[in-house]
């Protein structure tokens, strides 16, 4: 494909405008930092997504591998869905990259046939989307039976120092005062 040709050139250039448009989805002083430290253990959120979206672009080039795109897919979307982001900003970042190529190679797209190429490609993309979906609402459910957890052990708590909740000696299970 002829297509996969031109951006294999552009690579460097589509993942820096990547990058960084995932980058400005965060806060000025949280973009800054992301930006600026380049070391993994200083900076593991901005490590992981460089290296990440690395692989996605890559992954992509060979072709829309669901198995394949979901772990690397994971490792950002589980930082981005722990943030303040809403389901639409936390997944932008797949859809982004569908404009960032297309306004990287838009000179280089001559023929029909590069354009068929472009919208299969974006095809992909689109596809990669729906798997991030995915993954991103299997974190937040993750999220979310995690603190239903916490509300229930801390409610637990709250009743036994109030003494509303006694256990028996020699039982497993939890009986209510009443009985």
């Amino acid at each position: 494909m002829k297509l996969f040709t031109i951006l294999a050139k552009h690579k460097k250039a589509v993942l820096k405008k990547w990058l960084d448009s995932i980058v400005e989805s965060y806060p000025q002083e949280t973009a800054r930092f992301l930006r600026n430290k380049k070391d993994q253990f200083a900076n593991p959120v901005g490590y992981t997504i460089e290296v990440e979206t690395e692989h996605l672009f890559d992954l992509l080039m060979e072709g829309m591998d669901r198995e394949k795109v979901t772990p690397y897919l994971d490792r950002i979307i589980r930082i981005r869905a722990i943030q303040d982001f809403t389901p639409s900003q936390a997944l932008y970042f797949v859809f982004a990259l569908k404009y960032i190529i297309r306004h990287q190679v838009a000179e280089e797209i001559d023929s029909d046939a590069l354009e068929q190429e472009l919208v299969d490609l974006e095809a992909s993309i689109d596809m990669m989307a729906l798997v991030a979906f995915e993954v991103y609402m299997a974190c937040r459910e993750k999220i979310y039976d995690l603190r239903a957890k916490e509300i229930q052990q801390n409610a637990y708590l709250l009743l036994r120092r109030a003494e509303l909740i006694v256990e028996k000696p020699g039982k497993d299970r939890i009986e209510d005062n009443a009985n």
